[in-house]
């Protein structure tokens, strides 16, 4: 019965075997697991630069950034199209002109309508009166015996007190070839330039100008 005992199940000699080669497979797989970093850290990709060092994300920002503020005007002088609007009558016309040709070429490059030579052809020019008086910071009336005598120049001094009644610097009266006893009574409280002088009063109708666009800034 001794060869009974000795002998054992057939199968029991290929499991001990397996179970050896499961535990160093086991072991071999946790000591690799270990050796592996759990969060590796990643390392920030370097971005290519161009030859003067400027990186491709400098560029693409620069590509859709939008333009600085220094770019929109800095002052509110610009929100109107014109710095004066010259009223005149018809017959003094060369007059005009040469005032505008003095303010548009002297300090400051002001901004001057002139009906007969801004008014846009084809529209009506109690309209375009209308818009160029809104459209302008200051108005220039030139007072001379033929403005006292023109129903339309009226029309433009009231056009023009309607819409700054309080002055402010807006209206600035030029007088030249009559007195102050003659100046149209809606103007009489108003300070008035003397066209009498060897500049015929150009330059102080500049100063005056300049003075009211800079308390704009």
């Amino acid at each position: 019965m001794a060869s009974s005992s000795s002998s054992s199940d057939p199968g029991s000699s290929s499991k001990k075997p397996l179970g050896k080669m499961a535990d160093w497979f086991r072991k071999t797989l946790s000591k690799k697991s270990k050796k592996m970093p759990s969060s590796p850290k990643s390392t920030p990709r370097k971005q290519p630069t161009s030859e003067d060092g400027t990186t491709v994300q400098d560029l693409r920002s620069a590509a859709t950034s939008t333009p600085e503020a220094s770019s929109s005007p800095s002052s509110s002088r610009w929100s109107r199209d014109y710095d004066i609007c010259v009223c005149h009558s018809e017959e003094d016309l060369s007059a005009a002109q040469e005032l505008v040709s003095y303010l548009e070429s002297g300090p400051g490059s002001l901004r001057c309508f002139l009906q007969l030579r801004d008014a846009t052809p084809g529209s009506a020019i109690v309209s375009e009166l209308c818009q160029a008086l809104s459209g302008s910071h200051c108005r220039v009336l030139l007072i001379t015996p033929s403005f006292l005598l023109d129903p339309w120049c009226k029309y433009q001094m009231l056009q023009a007190l309607s819409q700054a009644p309080s002055s402010e610097g807006r209206i600035i009266p030029l007088l030249a070839g009559i007195s102050r006893d003659a100046c149209p009574a809606e103007l009489r409280f108003m300070y008035f330039v003397d066209g009498r002088g060897p500049d015929k009063g150009f330059r102080q109708v500049r100063e005056a100008v300049l003075r009211y666009l800079q308390t704009l800034s």
